[in-house]
This record gives C-alpha cells, sequence and structure tokens, in this order.
C-alpha cells in the first residue's frame, strides 16, 4: 500500500496517537504496540500469543479484526484536529489466509480524509520466518466525535 501524502491538522498528531494508543486496554491485552505513525498512516504490530489463538493454533481471526480496526481508526485520527476523538462507524474485513506466524503487523492508511467521515484501507501481514504474507484486508469508516461527553481525544 503505498504512504499517502497528508498534512495534518494538529502537528503534534503523532504524540496524540500514542496518547491514545497507551489508554487502549484492548491493544496491551493483544500484545499489540505502535511500530509507525505518519499522517494518514498507522502500522500496529504483535506477537504470536497462544492466548490468541483459535483451535488450529491460528491467531484468531477477532484479534486480527481488532488490531485492524485499530490501525484504520488511529490513521484517520493522525488527520483529525486536535479536540477531535475518533470512533469506527463500520468496518468490512476479508480474510484472505490463515493467520499463522511469529508476529502480525496491520497497517491503516487513510484514502480519504473528511471534516467528518474519514475512509480507510487496511492490510494485515502475518511474518514468518522472515517471510511476510497479507492475511485480510480490511475497508473502514471512521468518524471524527467532538464535544461529546464519556468520548474524548
Amino acid at each position: 500500500m503505498a504512504d499517502p501524502r497528508f498534512d495534518p491538522q494538529d502537528t503534534d498528531f503523532a504524540n496524540r496517537v500514542r496518547a491514545s494508543f497507551e489508554r487502549q486496554d484492548a491493544m496491551k491485552t493483544i500484545g499489540a504496540t505502535l511500530t509507525k505513525v505518519e499522517p494518514g498512516v498507522v502500522h500496529i504490530e504483535l506477537p504470536w500469543a497462544q492466548a490468541l489463538t483459535q483451535q488450529h493454533g491460528f491467531l484468531h481471526a477477532g484479534m486480527v479484526a481488532t488490531a485492524l480496526d485499530s490501525a484504520c481508526g488511529y490513521c484517520a485520527f493522525t488527520l483529525m484536529p486536535v479536540e477531535a476523538a475518533v470512533l469506527t462507524i463500520e468496518y468490512k474485513i476479508n480474510l484472505l489466509a490463515p493467520a499463522k506466524g511469529e508476529r502480525f503487523r496491520m497497517e491503516g492508511v487513510v484514502i480519504k480524509p473528511g471534516r467528518t467521515v474519514t475512509v480507510a484501507e487496511g492490510r494485515a501481514y502475518a511474518i514468518d520466518a522472515g517471510k511476510e504474507k497479507l492475511i485480510a484486508t480490511m475497508g473502514c469508516t471512521l468518524m471524527a466525535v467532538v464535544g461529546r461527553d464519556g468520548i474524548k481525544h
């Protein structure tokens, strides 16, 4: 996926994304880390862990979707104004291959930023013995949220 070039509204977007990511207990639970934060682009990586697998030993599709949703959400968040929070409106995931690997990388890239609604795409890769395999894609629509009680950036 080619990295698009966007100008963020918040010059401190990377720190805002990292601070928000640190508050996500779901990402802590699955062992995910941010590995790339650029305007309109976020990568999240996580190691394989037995506790995150399904019955065949593959990373569970729900874990793939969770991390990929966060990558898409945060890539959109990089372009939102400082007072905005981000929420997913919808996503569609295509599971292309079993999630078999030592670790996984989820990439989120903004396709079309907007004042309220942003469209992003995600790709998930399994990394095993130094080789990468595309295992899932995601189309994701996200919403900038401003001024709602209980939802903060």
